[in-house]
């Protein structure tokens, strides 16, 4: 299992969520967007000078000096265009993730864990669990600081920092743009290399 590239694809990703909300046709600042969608303000101010640049977004003067952002017909076209790949990307992320994850839950097994945790809440946990849940394998906990106190299939999720009152075999990666920077966080909090095991697709 590879890396799921960092660069393209999670622009890709974000433009189209920048693009949806500003689709709703409610007047959005750029710190608006910051915190809905909880991306950095400063990415935010670049996302948007590009998708100008590109004609699918228009800037429109508002009150209190303020500047609200509205969706062209380019933009729309731009929207459904990114909506539909985004979608058969996830198609093949879920078709290669349920074969990665269950051949990887059965080596687990295999070496004797039988207590995991997942360390991220988005699509790929999602996946991970309907896989887990068909081996022997027990979910010990999830951990994700932005999606903290809320529920994955029945279980509150916690953060990164709860990891040392845990009790499990392996830490798996289930975050598909922020692997990297979970791997470094768990290892920051004591959590030896050994026991993390990121998250790769094909």
């Amino acid at each position: 299992m590879n890396t799921p590239e960092r660069g393209e694809s999670q622009d890709t990703y974000k433009s189209l969520l920048l693009l949806d909300e500003i689709s709703k046709g409610d007047p959005v600042s750029q710190r608006d967007l910051s915190r809905k969608l909880n991306i950095a303000l400063g990415l935010v101010n670049s996302y948007i000078k590009n998708l100008v640049s590109k004609g699918y977004v228009t800037i429109r003067a508002i009150p209190s000096k303020r500047y609200a952002y509205y969706l062209t017909p380019k933009g729309f076209a731009e929207k459904t265009r990114l909506t539909y790949c985004h979608l058969q990307n996830f198609t093949n992320l879920y078709r290669e993730a349920r074969r990665d994850f269950k051949m990887l839950f059965r080596e687990l097994h295999k070496s004797g864990v039988r207590r995991v945790v997942f360390a991220g809440a988005d699509e790929v946990a999602e996946i991970a669990y309907l896989s887990l849940k068909e081996t022997d394998l027990k979910l010990a906990g999830v951990l994700d600081d932005e999606k903290k106190g809320t529920n994955f299939f029945g279980m509150k999720i916690r953060t990164l920092d709860d990891v040392r009152e845990l009790e499990y075999e392996r830490i798996i990666v289930t975050h598909l743009l922020n692997a990297g920077e979970y791997y470094s966080e768990l290892v920051r909090r004591g959590v030896q290399r050994e026991m993390i095991v990121p998250y790769r697709r094909k």
